[in-house]
């Protein structure tokens, strides 16, 4: 999150740039799928394809609640309860599939637009995550990052953790290893990037395991997607 002289948060430039990236990858990537696609498996077990699509469209509109909250002051929670969200989603998912690509495209370009005209000064207020987290406002774009990249290679399209901006995935395995650390449960990690030099460590149970690889192999690796590289490195437990 970029912040002003003073601390007053910014609107997040980089944040948004990828936002734009990832939705442009999802929507060709789902373009190339044939209608009977949608009903296949993916990396995520139980999983359909047009059950992750409805997914990411309702994670947009749930987003959209939190711009509206920021911009206006008027609390406005991402789902009502987890059982409406649920039920949204599932319901979405039975949708015909013009109708669910069109909602995942026009969810995207309205939560694009919404974001357009947050005023400056709204980014630094404060919104409420689905986790129950308070943050800035200025933390939405990077919500919606991981979302759409994510999920993008869960769908089992052709796109993969290469694809994505290597600022992406440093910035996502800052988070990721910051929240095992703080999770706790799991087993003490020493992570090194081999084709960029960067470094975190996670803290956890018994020594440091070193564990080694490219940083899109980390990235899957570390959010509990499949690392064929990294098929010896210590089991991980979620890390959401």
């Amino acid at each position: 999150m970029t912040r002003r002289e003073g601390g007053d948060a910014v609107k997040p430039d980089q944040a948004l740039a990828w936002m734009h990236d990832g939705t442009r990858q999802l929507l060709a990537g789902l373009d190339h799928l044939p209608d009977e696609a949608l009903a296949g498996p993916t990396a995520l077990p139980g999983w359909a394809r047009g059950y992750l699509a409805s997914h990411i469209a309702a994670n947009a509109e749930a987003l959209r609640n939190l711009v509206h909250w920021a911009g206006t002051g008027q609390e406005r929670r991402m789902y009502a309860s987890a059982e409406q969200r649920e039920a949204d989603i599932a319901a979405g998912s039975r949708l015909p599939a013009a109708e669910l690509r069109a909602w995942v495209s026009s969810s995207a370009q309205a939560l694009t637009a919404d974001l357009d005209a947050l005023p400056e000064g709204a980014w630094d207020a404060k919104i409420v995550t689905a986790q129950g987290l308070t943050r800035a406002a200025s933390e939405i774009p990077w919500m919606r990052d991981r979302e759409l990249y994510i999920h993008a290679i869960d769908m089992e399209m052709g796109i993969g953790w290469a694809d994505l901006p290597s600022g992406f995935l440093s910035a996502l395995l800052d988070e990721v290893t910051s929240r095992r650390s703080s999770t706790g449960g799991g087993p003490a990690l020493a992570v090194a990037a081999a084709d960029t030099g960067h470094t975190w460590e996670v803290a956890g149970d018994g020594v440091p395991a070193a564990v080694s690889a490219p940083l899109a192999e980390l990235a899957a690796y570390l959010t509990g997607r499949p690392a064929p590289r990294l098929k010896d490195a210590p089991v991980l437990p979620p890390w959401l």
